[in-house]
């Protein structure tokens, strides 16, 4: 873990060398400067946890060098310190963004105590700072293509209102984004955002973790436990995958959005007030027509429909998608890594079938796999066209066109079992097929493992 580093400010070369040896033994790291100019010329080059600035300086006075500190855009905590102060004096530079004010002869212990919480809340604001972007990155549309700047206005237009919203697009293309966006900008914002993927939960269980159950209603229910409608009430709830649930499941869902009411499992009745977004792969007309989802919960989930579209429908997003995604694993990785510009068109060229998620975990792989600071072209060359390619023999050996459809399957649903880490309902997810369907071919082919959850 790197050091908090500490700037001491202070014309005397004596009290410069004594409070860093000081603080050098109290475990910081401790640079110091003689002048107001030499100060602010560091502040600008490298960031400090804390300063400590004499307000008696040559030259430039130590109050008009914390007015420059302070300005800059994540300011060190600055302590000030001086053998004239005075109440006028330590009032002033508290006016000014001071964090405290520490007269001389210095006492170590409150010149320790003080730095300790001076890094401690400089630190505090810049996990604020941190968590802000992670919201915001976890709320923002990249891009500005024509169909992303329409889907952006449509979530301006919709999230201030209590209008249920049904998302609707393929795989990878951001829909859970969008339903965070559309919370983020309404007015249940500082309410709880509460997320379930209907197709992630065993039907058995399902129940239980959108009502909730209380203790002794079931074998195993040890104790209470709320479920995914409480937890949200008064903020939003966003069912992923709403074509998933079962016709039960989904007859008692309508009931929540007609009257906002309740039974957790083995309870009494509960009354909340959630705002739900729902979200689909699916063509649910074609759903209801074949009798897998209900038509009322249809139009009751309908009020606002938003599509996201698949990124090759926006080619134009990818460079920035690219950059973004590049930055972001920079940071998570401590690896700082620039795309080149001769690697964006290469990027742009692909299809991406997986839509964004696969375009970000490309990403991910460059940031961790290349060896130097720039990601280039023959990087993401053997990366986005590193999949075998088809063997001159691979139709030869077959007796029937049965025996070679069978094979390719086989493999087919393999390859994506691997690429969803053994999750079948991942795995289902890439082929477009329902759960039960998978487990069928799997148990016809002889495929193990895969981990249903």
């Amino acid at each position: 873990m790197s050091k908090e580093r500490i700037l001491v400010v202070d014309d005397e070369e004596g009290v410069r060398n004594s409070l860093r040896n000081i603080l050098k033994d109290e475990g910081y790291s401790v640079e110091v400067a003689e002048s107001g100019e030499r100060c602010l010329e560091m502040v600008r080059s490298a960031p400090f946890h804390a300063i400590l600035l004499d307000v008696w300086l040559k030259g430039r006075d130590g109050l008009s060098v914390l007015e420059e500190v302070i300005a800059q855009p994540r300011p060190p905590r600055v302590i000030m310190i001086s053998g004239h102060a005075d109440v006028p004096l330590a009032h002033k530079a508290g006016r000014l963004g001071a964090f405290d004010f520490i007269e001389k002869p210095l006492s170590l212990e409150k010149v320790a105590l003080t730095l300790r919480n001076a890094v401690a809340d400089k630190k505090k604001d810049e996990r604020i700072r941190q968590l802000r972007e992670q919201l915001d990155e976890g709320t923002t549309l990249i891009g500005d293509s024509r169909p992303i700047r329409e889907l952006r206005q449509q979530i301006e237009v919709t999230a201030p209102t209590n209008g249920r919203v049904l998302i609707f697009g393929e795989n990878g293309t951001g829909k859970e984004l969008v339903a965070r966006a559309i919370h983020a900008l309404s007015a249940r914002r500082d309410e709880p955002f509460v997320e379930m993927n209907c197709a992630a939960i065993p039907e058995e269980l399902i129940e239980s973790e959108l009502f909730g159950h209380v203790k002794g209603s079931f074998t195993g229910a040890g104790e209470s436990k709320p479920g995914r409608f409480a937890l949200a009430d008064g903020g939003t709830l966003f069912l992923d995958e709403i074509a998933d649930m079962s016709l039960r499941t989904q007859a008692k869902v309508l009931r929540v959005l007609q009257e906002q009411a309740f039974e957790p499992v083995g309870g009494s009745t509960l009354r909340v007030d959630v705002r739900v977004i729902a979200a689909t792969n699916k063509d649910l007309k074609s759903e209801i027509a074949s009798g897998r989802f209900r038509e009322d919960l249809y139009f009751r989930l309908n009020v606002v429909p938003l599509r996201v579209p698949p990124l090759r429908e926006r080619p134009e997003d990818v460079p920035p998608l690219a950059l973004h995604f590049v930055e972001q694993f920079s940071r998570a990785y401590g690896r700082v890594k620039t795309l080149a510009p001769e690697a964006v068109p290469a990027l742009q060229a692909c299809r991406w079938t997986g839509n964004v998620r696969e375009l970000k975990n490309v990403i991910e792989r460059l940031v961790i796999l290349t060896p130097g600071s720039v990601i280039g072209l023959s990087e993401v060359r053997r990366t986005i066209g590193s999949e075998p390619e088809a063997s001159p023999d691979l139709f030869r050996g077959f007796a029937s066109l049965r025996e070679g459809r069978e094979n390719f399957e086989r493999q087919f649903i393999q390859k994506k079992l691997e690429e969803a880490g053994g999750n079948v309902v991942r795995a289902a997810e890439l082929l477009g097929l329902e759960r039960s369907n998978l487990y069928r071919k799997m148990r016809a082919y002889g495929i193990r493992g895969g981990d249903g959850s």
